[in-house]
């Protein structure tokens, strides 16, 4: 059988480049168009080859970082991807509004910090280039010294940092306010944002290039990005902890419910093909998730028609994401159907009976069982018996598979480590101890550190003792950063 313990980087690039645009409310192929500009820009302004690429890649990881500060944005303004998507585009009053939330200093630095280190680490995780790890770590930084999240001198920032702003504001405000308008609100950004010259170039053959990469878009091709250096490999599980990320109180899910599904497997005996193939599933199940905000997954009750309507199309969008690993299609169409109900009552095909396979009704029992297990912000996780009470009513409606949820109960009852069958853990010497072990597994989920003084009995001060602690041992200054370091590590 095929080896997809390994991903290659290039894909899980490309796949985050995906999910990044679906976040900020952009066109699925914002991440790649800009990328293309940019190398364009690059090559226009006499940088060589290395840097063309070094631009590239730091284009299609640009918003790799926006899943770590979404619950910040909804906090903020109310709607993490509308938000986001009215500030790319500069569109008139946003400004405003988003002081009217609160002061816009003082709200958007912690939000770009957290973007900044995340993304960064994301690369250094894939194995990228030093250079492109050290401009995604100052994406926000500006020409004129006025950027986010350090307010750095130009002299310290990476070139390809303005290469890509630059790329970035030529595609969608392009795309929103027609070139005239772009080349407008261009010069106007120019000598703050981006150098000037950059800035000339840009407005000089910006037209020619977007009328190129348009008429290589009608024409059904795209320019490969395979020629990028990317020739290593990685691990999927980063793109499922980089997903988790969105919803703080999500996090470790994907991967919880890869391994619920894998000890599934193992229950009913099904080979290790099959069992291999249903965690992949369970891992990137939930990619479809980007294109809903924060506000509606927060949402107690029942949700309205139109967010309702929104969230049916997660395993839709999960679907398109997932197509850009291309040694996943098997486990991108299974994970699509993770929301199907054996009575049609599912999401989003309304798939029932013998059209949803083994696989499927496997994957969509785990992922309920582990939905029910895990916190949410309305109510505490369910204790196994509320929780196999609830499985086992839909099981009595004929929505699950008696025997993948007799499966499950199994796995919880044996006391099983789920997924080992499919994908053992390397054991890890934790660099912490203990008790910062308890309260990163707390903070992870993103309570404060009085929720966590309370759930662990301790005053306020000995919490943030030990989070300083885990920062300097994970060497990271963000909570985001902190889970997604710990999540790679295993150590939550």
């Amino acid at each position: 059988m095929a080896d997809v313990s390994t991903i290659r980087s290039l894909d899980a690039v490309k796949a985050l480049a995906f999910i990044g645009d679906l976040s900020m409310g952009q066109p699925t192929d914002h991440s790649l168009r800009t990328s293309w500009l940019a190398a364009r820009l690059a090559a226009q302004a006499g940088y060589d080859l290395a840097q063309c690429c070094v631009v590239q890649e730091v284009s299609l990881l640009r918003w790799s970082g926006c899943t770590a500060n979404a619950a910040g944005f909804s906090e903020w303004l109310g709607d993490d991807i509308g938000g986001r998507e009215a500030m790319l585009a500069m569109r008139p009053g946003w400004a405003g509004e988003a002081e009217a939330h609160g002061s816009f200093e003082s709200t958007i630095q912690p939000l770009a910090q957290i973007h900044c280190e995340v993304s960064g680490e994301i690369a250094r995780m894939l194995g990228l280039d030093d250079m492109t790890q050290a401009s995604l770590r100052h994406i926000f930084e500006a020409w004129d010294g006025a950027g986010l999240p350090e307010r750095l001198d130009r002299k310290q920032i990476p070139e390809a940092v303005f290469l890509v702003a630059l790329a970035s504001d030529l595609e969608i405000l392009s795309r929103v306010y027609g070139l005239d308008g772009a080349q407008k609100l261009i010069a106007q950004k120019s000598g703050h944002q981006y150098p000037e010259e950059l800035a000339r170039i840009a407005c000089a053959h910006g037209g020619g290039w977007l009328a190129e990469l348009d008429q290589q878009t009608a024409a059904g091709r795209d320019e490969p990005l395979d020629a990028l250096p990317m020739q290593q490999s990685t691990a999927p599980e980063i793109v499922a902890d980089v997903i988790d990320l969105k919803l703080p109180w999500m996090a470790g899910y994907s991967r919880r419910v890869a391994e619920a599904a894998a000890g599934c497997c193992a229950q009913l005996s099904l080979d290790g093909e099959v069992g291999q193939r249903i965690y992949l599933a369970g891992l990137i199940h939930g990619m479809g998730r980007m294109a809903v905000s924060n506000a509606i997954w927060n949402t107690p009750g029942r949700l309205s028609p139109a967010a309702w309507e929104k969230v049916r199309l997660v395993p839709y969008w999960t679907a398109r994401a997932g197509r850009q690993i291309g040694a996943l299609a098997r486990e991108t169409e299974l994970a699509s159907h993770a929301y199907e109900r054996l009575d049609g009552s599912g999401y989003f095909r309304s798939a029932a009976g013998a059209t949803i396979g083994l696989e499927a009704r496997v994957l969509a029992a785990a992922a309920c069982w582990v939905a029910l297990r895990s916190p949410r912000p309305w109510r505490a996780a369910l204790s196994v018996g509320d929780a196999a009470a609830l499985i086992n009513e839909e099981v009595n409606q004929g929505r699950f598979d008696a025997d993948a949820v007799h499966a499950l109960l199994s796995c919880e009852q044996d006391g099983q480590e789920p997924g080992t069958a499919a994908r053992a853990r390397p054991a890890r010497v934790s660099p912490l101890s203990p008790r910062e072990s308890e309260v990163l597994r707390h903070i992870s989920l993103g309570e404060s550190n009085k929720e966590v003084a309370r759930a662990l009995q301790m005053s306020p001060s000995t919490v943030r003792t030990h989070v300083e602690s885990v920062f300097r041992k994970l060497e990271c200054s963000t909570r985001a950063a902190a889970t997604l370091k710990a999540s790679t590590l295993g150590l939550i």
